[in-house]
């Protein structure tokens, strides 16, 4: 994201759920407060637009609620580009808000589909493309290959600024599960790197079926970042092998 932000890509970010239980001791609802300053502080340092949560953490569902928020989110916005977590992550907040970006994205260019709130629909073409999941492995243990590579070490320190500003989030991982944030992001970054065998420190993508969101070889990714963007041709490869 902050790759794309440096070549002239307008930059929006969206916290679905409000943070509000990830603390032993915190009130659920100053918590929300307090996770959704954090979430602007992070989204002014990458000099994105904030959209605020709309669900309670482990409340996260493609219930027809959320879905038309959603919709509406990206009619307003007519994303060329769609960032979402893996399907395959541990987190089950993480594995909805795939879904429900996937959803929302196909029903978007439907007019009888109703927005909350209401908006037009949209057209136009996007491409989502998935997160590698946290740890790099699915909830099965099984490590996941990504199908591009973006080289981040251009915007490291960037991203710890944005890690950073997420301070009772970062506590809570390490109180919860004994993991430090930045380290963890700073070690998917340099293993992913390796696996790319171009980049010192990359994140790992995988670009969703084009099928009712437009053309089958649309790659804005590739196409904006040029060189700072490797596709696998052993994965895309695998993507011919017949059934």
């Amino acid at each position: 994201m902050l790759a794309l932000g440096g070549r002239g890509v307008s930059l929006h970010m969206w916290s679905i759920t409000d943070g509000s239980l990830g603390s032993d001791t915190a009130p659920p609802r100053e918590l929300a407060r307090v996770r959704l300053e954090e979430s602007r502080a992070s989204a002014q340092r990458a000099g994105a637009v904030l959209h605020e949560p709309v669900a309670r953490d482990l409340e996260l569902s493609c219930e027809p609620g959320l879905l038309k928020k959603a919709v509406s989110v990206i009619r307003l916005v007519q994303p060329r580009i769609i960032l979402v977590p893996s399907p395959y992550d541990y987190h089950p907040d993480h594995r909805a808000a795939a879904e429900i970006a996937v959803v929302a994205a196909f029903a978007r260019g439907i007019p009888a589909f109703e927005a909350d709130p209401p908006r037009h629909a949209w057209t136009g073409e996007t491409v989502i493309y998935h997160a590698m999941p946290f740890g790099l492995r699915d909830r099965m243990r099984q490590r996941r290959r990504a199908g591009q590579y973006v080289d981040v070490a251009p915007v490291m320190a960037r991203k710890r600024e944005m890690l950073s500003a997420h301070a009772s989030q970062k506590e809570w991982l390490r109180e919860s599960q004994g993991i430090d944030s930045i380290e963890m992001m700073e070690q998917m970054c340099r293993s992913v790197g390796v696996e790319s065998g171009r980049f010192d420190f990359a994140e790992g993508w995988c670009r969703h079926l084009h099928t009712g969101l437009g053309a089958q070889d649309s790659d804005p990714l590739s196409e904006f970042l040029g060189n700072g963007c490797l596709v696998d041709a052993g994965y895309e490869e695998s993507l011919q092998k017949p059934l």
